[in-house]
C-alpha cells in the first residue's frame, strides 16, 4: 500500500490497551488477563529490543506462554517512537489482528498508549480502540502503607513532578485535599521540603518499585535524604479530614 493511503481496517480487527498494574502480577485484573489471552499479538513498550520492560515482565507471570512483541521507545524521541508503533499496529489492524497494548497501571492515566491510540486514530478513522482499566501504583501504595487517602466530601489532585517540585505548591493549598504525585523521584528530598514548609509532610508515604525485587514503602520523611526511582509515587493525605 502506498504510503499514506488510507484503508478500512478489517472488521475483527481492534487495539486494546490493557492496563497490567503496578508491579505485582497478582494485580492484573481477570479482565486483563482475558483480554491478553483473546489477543492476536501482545504488544509491550521498552527501552531497548533486548530489554524485557516492566509491563512485560508482569504478562509473562500472569499470562505464562504468552508471546510478546516488544516496541520500542527511545528516550528523547518520543515522536519517531509513537509513529512506529503506530505503523506497527496500523499494520496489524489492516491484517485483521486483535492487538494487546500493555501498560503499566491504567491505559488512560499517564499512559504512552493514548499517544499511540490517538496516531492510530489519524491514521484510520474507523478503527476499534478500546480499554481494559488497570489498578494504579498510588492504590496498591495506599493498600500498603494503610493510608486513608479520601472520605466524605475530600478531593484528590493527581500530578506529576516533571518539570520540579513546585508542581506541588498548588495541590498543597487545600488541607482538606490529598495530593498523588508521579514521575518525580528525583526531586523527592525537594518535595520533602515543600511539604515539611506547607505543614504536610506528616502522614505522606513514598513507594518504589511497587510489586518488584527492591520494593520500598516508607514515610517521606525517612526518605528525604536522596533521590528515588523514577517511577516512585508519594501520597499525601489530608490534614483536616472535610466533614
Amino acid at each position: 500500500m502506498p504510503e499514506g493511503r488510507m484503508t478500512e481496517p478489517a472488521a475483527s480487527s481492534a487495539l486494546i490497551g490493557v492496563g497490567v498494574g503496578p508491579g505485582d502480577p497478582e494485580l492484573l485484573t481477570v479482565r486483563g488477563i482475558r483480554a491478553l489471552r483473546e489477543a492476536d499479538r501482545v504488544l509491550a513498550p521498552s527501552s531497548a529490543l533486548d530489554a524485557v520492560g516492566r509491563a512485560e515482565s508482569i504478562v509473562r507471570q500472569a499470562c505464562p506462554g504468552s508471546r510478546v512483541e516488544r516496541l520500542l521507545f527511545a528516550m528523547g524521541d518520543a515522536g519517531a517512537s509513537i509513529d512506529d508503533a503506530a505503523a506497527t499496529v496500523v499494520a496489524g489492524l489492516d491484517a485483521g489482528q486483535r492487538l494487546a497494548f500493555v501498560t503499566l497501571g491504567d491505559p488512560n492515566i499517564y499512559s504512552t498508549f493514548s499517544s499511540v491510540a490517538a496516531r492510530v486514530r489519524e491514521l484510520r478513522p474507523g478503527a476499534v480502540i478500546e480499554t481494559v482499566p488497570g489498578i494504579m501504583a498510588f492504590q496498591e501504595l495506599a493498600a500498603r502503607s494503610g493510608t486513608v487517602v479520601l472520605q466524605n466530601t475530600e478531593r484528590l489532585a493527581l500530578i506529576t513532578a516533571l518539570d520540579g517540585p513546585g508542581a506541588l505548591i498548588g495541590a498543597l493549598a487545600d488541607p482538606t485535599q490529598a495530593v498523588v504525585v508521579y514521575k518525580g523521584g528525583r526531586h523527592l528530598p525537594a518535595m520533602a521540603a515543600e511539604l515539611a514548609a506547607a505543614g504536610r509532610l506528616d502522614g505522606a508515604v513514598v513507594g518504589e518499585l511497587m510489586g518488584l525485587p527492591g520494593e520500598r514503602v516508607v514515610a517521606v520523611a525517612d526518605a528525604a535524604d536522596g533521590p528515588a526511582a523514577y517511577l516512585a509515587t508519594v501520597i499525601v493525605p489530608p490534614t483536616g479530614r472535610a466533614g
